[in-house]
């Protein structure tokens, strides 16, 4: 009798998975990070699966101190206010500790070492829904894949998407070519202080996964 083992070590793949978290507060703003490092986390990311095989995806590494503080004004410009006032409102514990965090980022995002910006060539403004799909499809898997090869090596990131609100503006301070190639998302990227992260507070899945029919929670027999 043939028994399957496991490809991986699936508890230590487990544990990455569950604990690569949005990382703000506990980013280490003096440790430099090594061009070599960021190349091999990309080496990796670029292994992710693409839309139609189309590989598109380009990468803009931000470490020039003026551009940092440029892309910090954009992002504080376009999301501050928003922030602040989510931040207001009768939330839950774990949900304004999420927009704490956020408005922690506006402070300090200029002195994060590096901005990550996954690009993808060409637009998609007012394209259909399935080829809106298919176009991001070509990064965020890569993107994702980028993110837990920083937590492997002891760095993180969170996923913002703030600066896009004036995507144009930080286009032009990145010479970016606006028409040709779509932006996003911003990635600030700095070793973490600790390594000891935890897996996130979320719904059972048996409550949110439906079989064969939306609403069904049981499988049918």
């Amino acid at each position: 009798m043939t028994t399957t083992q496991p490809v991986f070590d699936t508890a230590e793949t487990d544990r990455l998975l569950s604990t690569t978290r949005a990382v703000r507060k506990r980013l280490d703003l003096d440790r430099p990070v090594p061009r070599e490092v960021i190349l091999d986390c990309l080496r990796l990311a670029v292994q992710a699966p693409t839309g139609s095989n189309a590989q598109k995806w380009r990468w803009l590494i931000v470490t020039d101190a003026a551009k940092r503080a440029e892309l910090a004004r954009i992002y504080n410009d376009s999301g501050r206010a928003y922030l602040q006032s989510a931040a207001g409102q009768d939330l839950d514990a774990q949900t304004r500790r999420v927009y704490e965090s956020a408005l922690y980022l506006c402070e300090i995002l200029d002195q994060v070492p590096v901005h990550v910006i996954p690009c993808v060539e060409g637009r998609v403004d007012d394209r259909p829904s399935p080829r809106a799909a298919s176009f991001f499809a070509s990064v965020i898997p890569a993107a994702w894949s980028f993110m837990l090869a920083l937590r492997s090596r002891g760095l993180g990131s969170a996923w913002t998407t703030l600066h896009l609100f004036q995507e144009k503006e930080a286009a032009e301070v990145l010479g970016i070519p606006y028409n040709e190639v779509t932006q996003v998302a911003l990635l600030p990227v700095g070793y973490t202080r600790g390594t000891d992260f935890k897996a996130a507070e979320r719904p059972p899945v048996e409550g949110i996964t439906y079989w064969d029919k939306w609403g069904q929670t049981d499988q049918p027999s």
